[in-house]
C-alpha cells in the first residue's frame, strides 16, 4: 500500500493515533513464540523490500510494521493508496521447513490468518477473493479492504505483506471498489488490538500447517480457505500470463492452492496466475 498524502505528525489526526510498539513487543514477542522481534517505523517505502534486503541475516519471525509506506506494491505491480495510520501495512520474514511446492499456499494462509483474526477483533466478516484480496460488505456492495503479497526472500525464506484499511473514509477511498473496516461497521478500529488479532491468527495456522509438512488438507487450510472464498460459485473471468483470458465458473480449489475454473465447453482449467475478476455474484 502507498500513500501521496501528507503525514503531519503522528498526534495529527486523533481518530487515528500511532501503534503502540512497546506494548505490542510485549504481546507477541514471546519466547517458544514465532514472532521474533517487531519493528514500527513512522515510514518507508515498502515493508516487503525492506524485510527482504535483510532476510538472510533476520531470523524467521521478523515483523515490520508502517505507519505510512510510500512505495508499497499489490500484485502486478499496483499500487494502493492510504493516509497515515489509517491501516495496517506490515510485512512478515517466514522460513518455512515445508516442502517449497507447498510454499504458494502462503498469501492463502494469510488470508484465511487475516480474516480468522479481523472477525474476532473487529466483527466484521471477511470474505477471499483468490488469490490475495480481503472483502468486505459496505452498504451491500462487496468491497475490498486487504490485499497481500508473498516473495521470495533470501537464500531460504519468503515475506508476506499484507495492507489492511481500517480507518480510511468514504471520501479518501482510492477508487470506488475499495473499502475499509470502519466503513463495514467494525466494532472496533483499535490498530493495535486488530494487529494483535492477525498475528496472533496468523502464528496459528502456519504453525497448524508447518506441522502438517505444508499439507493444505492435513492442516485444514484448503477447507478453512474454501469455506471463506467468495470467489467460488462465481462467474469469472481470469487476464492471465501471456495476454490470455479465461471464462467460466470458479468451482473448486485444487491441492496446489490453484482456483479450478470449469470452462463453457465442458472442461476445467486450473489457475496458478493471474488477475481474476468477478463477473456475478455467488449463488
Amino acid at each position: 500500500m502507498t500513500s501521496s498524502q501528507g503525514s503531519g505528525g503522528p498526534w495529527s489526526d486523533l481518530d487515528r493515533p500511532p501503534l503502540n510498539a512497546p506494548a505490542l513487543r510485549r504481546a507477541l514477542v514471546l519466547p517458544e513464540g514465532l514472532w521474533t522481534s517487531l519493528d514500527v517505523v513512522t515510514g518507508t517505502g515498502s515493508t516487503n523490500s525492506d524485510l527482504t534486503a535483510r532476510a538472510d541475516e533476520l531470523p524467521e519471525g521478523a515483523v515490520l510494521v508502517a505507519e505510512e509506506q510510500t512505495s508499497g506494491r499489490g500484485r502486478l505491480d499496483r499500487s494502493w493508496t492510504a493516509p497515515a495510520r489509517s491501516g495496517l501495512f506490515l510485512s512478515v520474514l517466514l522460513k518455512p521447513e515445508v516442502p517449497v511446492q507447498r510454499w504458494g499456499w502462503l498469501p492463502l494462509l494469510t488470508g484465511v490468518a487475516a480474516s480468522t483474526g479481523l472477525a474476532k477483533a473487529a466483527g466484521v466478516d471477511i470474505s477471499l477473493k483468490w488469490p490475495n484480496d480481503l472483502l468486505v460488505s459496505v452498504a451491500g456492495e462487496e468491497r475490498k479492504t486487504g490485499g497481500i503479497l508473498a516473495e521470495r526472500a533470501g537464500a531460504d525464506g519468503v515475506v508476506v505483506g499484507l495492507g489492511i484499511n481500517v480507518t480510511l473514509r468514504e471520501e479518501e477511498l482510492p477508487v470506488p471498489a475499495a473499502g475499509s473496516l470502519l466503513l463495514a461497521d467494525a466494532v472496533s478500529t483499535d490498530r493495535d488490538t486488530l494487529l494483535r488479532a492477525v498475528l496472533r491468527s496468523f502464528e496459528e495456522w502456519y504453525r497448524t500447517w508447518v506441522r502438517a509438512d505444508g499439507d493444505p488438507a492435513a492442516s485444514g487450510l484448503q477447507e478453512a480457505y474454501t469455506a471463506g472464498c467468495a470467489t467460488l460459485g462465481r462467474r469469472v473471468r481470469a487476464d492471465l500470463p501471456g495476454e490470455r483470458m479465461l471464462e467460466g465458473e470458479a468451482v473448486a480449489l485444487d491441492g496446489d492452492g490453484r482456483l479450478v475454473v470449469a470452462t463453457e465447453g465442458g472442461g476445467t482449467e486450473a489457475v496458478g496466475a493471474g488477475d481474476i475478476v468477478h463477473l456475478r455474484s455467488a449463488t
